[in-house]
């Protein structure tokens, strides 16, 4: 089983990477969308979503992750003309804007993916786990792009076991990887808090991160806001962002590496926190 705390260097598109392990990184979400579930049109103009993305920046997001179609169950689907006209303005301008920030695509088509890259994005990150447009695959490693492969119960029958599940499912996602020429060094897994997960697997899954670790592969998690932590907490979903945070420290403490959230301050404190205590606890 690899050490998650090891020093991992990320690979990304146009030459770019990010070192992983010894500290926690933040991955910022801009939803160009006007119906996301916590956020839906807070930043659907262009000038909006930048504007968001540039705070998000200076708060602390080392990632700003850009999406143009809702991913809550019950979304309209939108066109792949559609999530690019909400999309490729962003990143060309954050490319101008931002030329030392990190950019990412959240995306599940290949034809998005591979403009979004050519538009200056160094990251695709794709809730389908490569099984939906398996030629994403194909786009990331024609451009040496950062892969985020996230796990969904979507579509299909799991597994009882919510640990035999990831492995099932994120196996047949590295298999389509593997095939398409990707690195392993341009890999992160996620295990897709929230998609297709009732509150109990998904607090299941948290108590049994570390099994995860037996891919030997760094990992990107996305608990921010989420429905699981409001039949935790009780809390709408805009008032879930300090149970967002405290499941950053949490993740962090067991191994993840990466962080998607909607409100980067005060899980850049809750990460700071984090990290310090490993740091103790790792020269002990």
């Amino acid at each position: 089983m690899v050490d998650p705390f090891q020093s991992f260097t990320w690979t990304l598109a146009h030459g770019r990477s990010l070192t992983l392990g010894p500290a926690g990184h933040l991955m910022a979400i801009i939803n160009v969308t006007p119906d996301s579930f916590s956020d839906g049109g807070a930043h659907f103009s262009i000038d909006s979503a930048v504007e968001a993305a540039l705070a998000a920046h200076q708060n602390g997001a080392a990632i700003l992750d850009i999406g143009g179609e809702s991913t809550r169950p019950d979304a309209e689907p939108v066109t792949a003309a559609e999530e690019q006209a909400r999309v490729l303005p962003v990143i060309a301008a954050l490319r101008d804007a931002l030329p030392d920030a990190i950019l990412s695509i959240d995306t599940y088509r290949a034809e998005t993916a591979e403009r979004a890259v050519l538009a200056g994005a160094h990251i695709v990150n794709d809730v389908h786990g490569l099984q939906r447009e398996p030629d994403i695959a194909r786009v990331a490693a024609r451009h040496g792009a950062g892969l985020c492969i996230m796990h969904t119960g979507r579509g299909r029958e799991k597994l009882t076991d919510v640990v035999a599940d990831q492995f099932a499912f994120l196996d047949r996602s590295l298999e389509i990887a593997a095939a398409a020429g990707i690195a392993d060094s341009q890999i992160l897994l996620d295990p897709g808090f929230g998609f297709a997960k009732d509150a109990d697997e998904n607090l299941l899954l948290m108590a049994r991160f570390g099994d995860l670790h037996r891919f030997g592969r760094p990992f990107l998690v996305g608990t921010s806001r989420k429905r699981f932590l409001g039949a935790v907490t009780g809390r709408q979903a805009h008032e879930r962002d300090a149970a967002t945070a405290a499941t950053t420290a949490l993740l962090r403490a067991a191994g993840a590496a990466v962080f998607r959230v909607h409100d980067v301050a005060i899980n850049r404190d809750a990460l700071r926190v984090a990290d310090a205590m490993l740091a103790h606890r790792l020269v002990s």
